[in-house]
């Protein structure tokens, strides 16, 4: 691997023809909701038709963040989402509108696309980030909200499209960056490409390391990503696409109360002796396409396979899976009126299919070492299936209206590999439901859109849910059952002057058979493990706003605010079981939902003091939150507020430009808890990180 890291690079430094990129500060574009397009609808409709909370995140933000690894860095401008990164590399968890926030790993309740291709499994569940480079990424889009009718089970709380690059518009370019920094950080990326004859082709690679700010936090990546457009008529275009990744990540887990007040660095006493950690290795070979024909009528197509390797260590098992996860989706769609017809209209109707093959094992874990006795061995057989209906209809300049419906279905097998005459773990569980969408949109000026929408969430169990069985090693856990949410959302988006622009939406929403996770003390001789039941139901709403503004040509401001008002609505209280037996706590009916801050508030402020030079100050501020239901004030994490900032030098010389970037992350240093988990053994604190600084360069070829 480092002979081929090493071999990239000196391509990239020696290639044959270099082409001079004429650097210009990051600018804000200040467009019309008519004049943006959003393709995570699956109807690549404008913000103007679209009734549906949206933010994009572009080059303004990607192009300055600190380090371009954890997905956190490029959300924490978008309201209402929330990622919690453990320990300061790529394992995240997310949440958005509350929805995923009592998941132990991965993504759950949040489609997930990129470029296209989906990476959820068929059950709705993300296992990472892990092959997102956000040093090739062009844009991201998210929205926010129920969308089961447009992605199925797997999008409850919203949709998260990211779209890479595409080379420019010459026949060979390339660009290079490194980043190092506080706590062993450091990343080194490359990437190459052009646009020959009807090929526009881009690959890069990259490779990440650090050491995190907590004992037991080491991780490392690599990653390879490629993809080419072919378009060898003006009406086709096929994408081919390939990724490889992998990821190693040490597990620090959470500490007591007690233990993050005498040393926050410190691991959770469990981490170390049982080298708590997990490893991903996974390769995805897929294709997009579309084709038009006859003017008005469309087909969208992909296909995939991913194969996958996942190891992890807690402190009682070693888990294996090895995983295969084809799919497919076809969308056909039918556009008629003119432009400047009083009435245009879109539909479409597609399917998607996606399948998954996991060979698991369990077997115990000695302190680190991994014993050759098995706990468990199992096959678990997935598939998913969705079809769709989608329409825009457009009434003059002003009015637009967007409905949608779906139906989808889960099915989930097992076979206990290891089943006796008298113990068989294997089993089947089956998930279905139907969800729609109805959404409005009036346009009174060219810069003005008022938008309101009802949605429905369908959210099955995941793979994660449903493998981590209460009732011994191995299985499905047999007491799951899917949750439902209803949505009703009112917003408006727009520009005023054209020196400010934004998006607000309030929102209310209520979620039956809501998931709570917890722990069983004493499972696994003596040690624990994560579960996960069906609470109850909760009720929640909010408001979400972004804003960005330039006063003056040199100035720009972005803010981002979320408040949360998320409780339970369970009737009578639910006991939580506590490893101390005198510890008493129940979740009550109107208590707050775990991890869920009320506010969230971040600013980013830049001053370009010239073309080449810009200065960033940044604050991140959160309310407090609780560490589980019972809502135990002397337990909340205290809310904080923390301040970054960056400088940012773009040069040119000799043909060449780049950037220059210094930044730094909790400039005062302070002490906080970044999120919360509960856990009966108290162990619900995950600290974040204290001050951090960060140097890079960027080199365009």
């Amino acid at each position: 691997m480092k002979r081929m890291i090493m071999g990239f690079w000196i391509l990239l430094l020696f290639l044959p023809k270099i082409y001079a990129q004429t650097p210009k500060p990051d600018t804000l574009e200040y467009r019309y909701p008519g004049e943006v397009v959003i393709s995570a609808s699956r109807m690549n409709s404008t913000l103007k038709e679209t009734p549906i909370s949206s933010t994009v995140v572009d080059s303004v933000i990607l192009n300055t963040l600190p380090r371009s690894v954890g997905i956190d860095e490029p959300l924490k401008l978008v309201p209402g989402v929330k990622v919690d990164n453990q320990a300061d590399g790529e394992r995240v968890h997310m949440s958005v509108r509350g929805q995923g926030i009592l998941t132990e790993t991965g993504i759950r309740s949040i489609k997930i696309l990129l470029d296209g291709l989906p990476m959820n499994d068929p059950s709705g569940f993300a296992p990472d980030f892990f092959d997102v480079d956000l040093n090739a990424v062009d844009r991201m889009e998210v929205l926010r909200g129920p969308a089961a009718s447009l992605y199925g089970g797997g999008a409850a709380g919203g949709i998260i499209n990211i779209l890479t690059q595409n080379s420019p518009n010459r026949s060979l370019f390339g660009d290079i960056s490194t980043t190092a920094g506080s706590n062993g950080f450091w990343k080194g990326f490359g990437q190459l490409g052009g646009d020959v004859n009807d090929v526009n082709y881009r690959v890069s690679l990259s490779r990440t390391g650090g050491d995190g700010y907590r004992v037991h936090t080491h991780f490392w990546e690599n990653s390879v990503y490629a993809k080419a457009i072919y378009t060898p008529q003006s009406n086709i275009e096929i994408t081919p696409i390939f990724s490889w990744s992998d990821t190693y990540h040490e597990n620090p887990e959470g500490l007591s109360l007690q233990q993050y007040l005498k040393d926050p660095t410190l691991p959770n006493d469990d981490a170390v002796p049982y080298n708590e950690h997990m490893e991903m290795n996974r390769t995805t070979q897929g294709i997009t396409g579309v084709v038009r024909f006859l003017e008005d009528h469309e087909i969208r197509f992909n296909a995939y396979i991913k194969e996958s390797e996942y190891v992890e260590a807690n402190n009682h098992v070693f888990d294996h899976q090895a995983l295969t996860t084809p799919g497919t989706s076809i969308q056909y769609t039918y556009r008629s009126g003119m432009p400047d017809d009083n009435v245009r209209n879109k539909l479409s109707v597609g399917t998607d299919l996606q399948w998954q093959t996991n060979n698991e094992r369990l077997q115990p874990n000695s302190y680190g070492f991994e014993e050759n006795s098995i706990l468990a061995r199992q096959r678990i057989w997935q598939w998913g299936t969705g079809a769709f209906l989608i329409d825009i209809l457009n009434l003059g300049t002003d009015w637009s209206f967007m409905g949608s419906v779906r139906y989808d279905k889960t099915h989930n097998e097992l076979t206990d590999e290891m089943k006796t005459d008298t113990t068989d773990n294997s089993g089947s569980a089956e998930f279905s439901d139907a969800s729609g969408r109805l959404g409005l949109t009036y346009s009174p000026t060219r810069d003005l859109t008022i938008y309101g929408s009802w949605g429905e969430g369908f959210t099955p169990p995941s793979t994660e849910e449903l493998g981590s069985n209460p009732n011994g090693y191995g299985g499905f856990n047999p007491n799951l059952k899917a949750a439902t949410s209803e949505c009703f959302e009112l917003g408006a988006r727009g520009l005023l002057g054209r020196t400010f622009e934004f998006e607000a939406t309030g929102f209310t929403m209520s979620t039956t058979n809501d998931f709570d996770r917890y722990r069983i003390p004493g499972r696994g001789n003596g040690e624990e493990g994560t579960f996960y039941k069906n609470i109850g139901a909760s009720k929640r709403y909010g408001l979400e706003l972004s804003a960005t503004a330039k006063p003056v040509s040199q100035l720009a401001l972005q803010l981002a605010y979320t408040y949360s008002h998320f409780t339970y609505d369970i009737g009578l209280p639910i006991p939580i079981l506590m490893d101390d037996s005198s510890d008493h706590r129940a979740i009550l009916d109107g208590n707050w939902l775990p991890n869920s801050p009320q506010h969230q508030l971040m600013i980013d402020l830049r001053y370009d003091v010239t073309p080449e030079l810009s200065l960033g100050v940044t604050s991140e501020t959160y309310s407090e939150s609780f560490i589980d239901g019972a809502n135990v004030e002397s337990e909340a994490a205290p809310g904080y507020t923390l301040l970054g900032g960056r400088i940012v030098y773009r040069w040119q010389t000799a043909g060449i430009s780049g950037d220059l970037i210094l930044t730094a992350k909790n400039i005062g240093d302070k002490t906080y808890v970044a999120f919360t988990e509960p856990d009966s053994g108290g162990n619900s604190y995950q600290p974040g990180s204290g001050r951090e600084i960060f140097g890079g360069i960027r080199i365009h070829l």
